[in-house]
Formats: C-alpha cells, structure tokens, sequence
C-alpha cells in the first residue's frame, strides 16, 4: 500500500495504518474476539477511506480490496491478535506446510490436509514468544477447527406431504 503513497506520506499512512488494527482499546472496552469486533475494525477501515480516499485512491482499493484478509485474524483469541495479524508468522507456517507436503505427496482428503495444516499451526502455537494461551482461547481456538471441520449443515426449506405447493414447513410452523 504504501508504494501506492508519495514518500513524503509515508509515515503519516502508515502510522493511520497500524492504527486501525490496533484492538487494544476495543479489548479494553469489552470487545471480544468475533463478529464485534470485526465489525470496529471495518468501521476504522472505512474511516481510513474516507480520510485518504481522495488523496491516495489507489493505496485506499488496496486496503478495501483485501479487507477480508487483513481481518481475518479478529476470529481469534485477542492474545494472539499482536503474532498473528504480521505476515511474517504467515509466510513461515505457510514454508513449514509445505515442506511437510512434499514428504507426503498427496492427501487422501481433505480431512488429512486440514489436520496437517492444523498440527503445524498447533506446534509453531506452542513456540511463540511472549504469547500465553488462556482457556478461553484454547477454546475458542478448538471452536474455529471444529467450524473448519464439521461446518453447520445449512437448513434447506423443504414442502409438507400436506401443504399446498406454495406452503413451506416454515410458513406452517
């Protein structure tokens, strides 16, 4: 983004920048990890625009374009957010997984390939510097695998033997 910024802009954008990612204060205020908190950081993101918008547009479709990825990292236990939301820890798991796939060739499915993916980011967990796991992130980190595995099954809307065709099982209920 900031090859996008005349260098004299540097400082200030990227100082705005961090700031918005910044969840020390949402946490202090009792935003926890999740939609809520996700929804704050969207509103700083748009703030963002806003303020820089006219000046730098291109930097500006930068940042909206890749909103779901910068904040992808909020779904997780905030003691981690500081570790996680740098791309260096990224590009590591991403070396240290697929160094592991080369051993192994091929996946029998899915399944396999998440629990590798898994066991990988559970070990590189355990050597983080500075970065204690609660309970409740221990949790909340066993929840976001299970979404991962086991996805809630969608509710399909289906006719009753009884029902006129335009009746549904929801409009009876």
């Amino acid at each position: 983004m900031l090859a996008k910024v005349p260098a004299a802009a540097h400082d200030e954008v990227r100082d705005a920048y961090w700031a918005i990612f910044g969840t020390e204060d949402l946490a202090a205020a009792g935003i926890g990890p999740g939609q809520e908190l996700l929804t704050a950081v969207q509103a700083r993101i748009d703030g963002f625009a806003q303020a820089y918008g006219k000046l730098y547009p291109a930097a500006v479709k930068c940042l909206l374009t890749d909103r779901e990825q910068l904040t992808s990292y909020l779904r997780f236990p905030l003691e981690h957010h500081k570790r996680i939301r740098h791309s260096n820890f990224i590009e590591r798991t991403f070396g240290e997984t697929r160094r592991r796939v080369k051993v192994i060739g091929r996946f029998p499915g899915e399944t396999s390939c998440l629990n590798l993916v898994w066991a990988v980011l559970d070990r590189a967990s355990r050597g983080w510097r500075g970065v204690n796991t609660t309970k409740a992130g221990l949790r909340l980190l066993h929840d976001l695998r299970r979404q991962l595995l086991d996805p809630p099954t969608p509710i399909h809307r289906t006719s009753h033997p009884d029902a006129e065709p335009e009746q549904t099982v929801a409009a009876i209920a």
